[in-house]
């Protein structure tokens, strides 16, 4: 199959990569508004390049990856869905959650499969945790931790238009709790400091936060993120039931340092970055993306499902703007 590529920034560059490397793709189709970055693709997977977004859909592209600026993917989306070419996009559908509810809305009666980029729900680990969860084997569940800690904060212009740490990070913990467990998140508690970056302060955001989930069967969740975690890039999942307690993310390259005598776990050189982390759910999440676009499967990620996350961290901003417990029907709108 022959699939167009929009946006060739890091992680486009990266799934050009992957893409280049799957049997079931023939060809890429490649496009960026910075005209270097889209040649530099072109030679190095031998892509072809189309001037703009236009170009690219009408160069007969059996499906679109879009890893565009979050600004541009509502736009990018229905211009794919009136194309009738299968789509995926980078999270999160859109900046604002009403922007979110506009796109679904526009296309939930399309026909057109879109599958909306969270790759946590392609990893070996957190796939191991929900077949634990739906066989019963750690029995009623009673707590949960989440953990996603950045080694680093990004650049002032990412986080200056990122929509805050709970839309562009945590909103992966709340997407992988729903995912993981099957229920959905009734109400939330959320707090956050700055003691690092200012510009992160200056923007208005915060760079370390914790969050408490109430899930609707009771279950309680802590989720907690920071942009710095010196040791490396640190993802990780405990989930505690009646009958067993089980965590992802528990291995060799886990960037935390035990202090106890004679222990030597975890013994590997720490995750730095998310693709490290990641790799191989990147490759099955994009494998499954030309699965929707060969017929064979339905979307492993709808925009409706990305919206649920969404409507998680809106009320985690909320919590913490307004120091209080915030009920999900509070803000959510559909």
């Amino acid at each position: 199959m022959r699939i167009g590529i929009l946006g060739l920034g890091r992680i486009g560059a990266f799934h050009a990569e992957t893409l280049s490397g799957l049997d079931a793709v023939d060809s890429l189709v490649v496009s960026d508004p910075f005209a270097e970055a889209a040649k530099a693709a072109a030679e190095r997977f031998g892509a072809q390049v189309a001037d703009s977004p236009e170009a690219l859909l009408a160069a007969g592209v059996d499906g679109i990856v879009i890893a565009a600026a979050t600004d541009a993917h509502p736009a990018l989306i229905l211009a794919a869905v009136e194309a009738g070419v299968p789509v995926f996009c980078e999270k999160p559908v859109a900046r604002s959650m009403a922007e979110g509810v506009a796109v679904l809305n526009a296309v939930k009666d399309s026909g057109v499969e879109i599958q909306i980029g969270y790759q946590r729900r392609f990893d070996a680990g957190f796939t191991a945790a929900r077949n634990a969860v739906q066989s019963g084997e750690l029995g009623l569940l009673h707590s949960i931790r989440s953990t996603t800690l950045d080694p680093a904060p990004p650049p002032a212009a990412y986080i200056a238009a990122s929509g805050g740490i709970f839309r562009d990070c945590s909103v992966h913990d709340f997407d992988i709790l729903r995912w993981v467990t099957g229920r959905e998140v009734t109400e939330v508690y959320a707090v956050g400091g700055n003691r690092g970056a200012d510009y992160i302060k200056e923007a208005g955001d915060a760079d370390t936060t914790g969050a408490i989930l109430t899930l609707d069967d009771g279950t309680i969740a802590v989720v907690s993120n920071s942009r710095h975690n010196a040791r490396g890039y640190d993802v990780r999942m405990d989930l505690h039931g009646f009958k067993d307690s089980i965590s992802v993310g528990l291995e060799d390259k886990l960037p935390l340092r035990s202090v106890e005598p004679g222990v030597t776990f975890p013994a590997g050189v720490p995750h730095d970055f998310f693709m490290d982390r990641f790799i191989p759910a990147y490759r099955a999440e994009l494998t499954a993306f030309t699965e929707v676009v060969a017929g064979t499967r339905t979307s492993p990620c709808t925009v409706a499902e990305a919206l649920e996350a969404g409507w998680i961290a809106d009320a985690c901003t909320l919590s913490l703007q307004e120091h209080r417990p915030v009920r999900i029907e509070e803000v959510r709108t559909v």
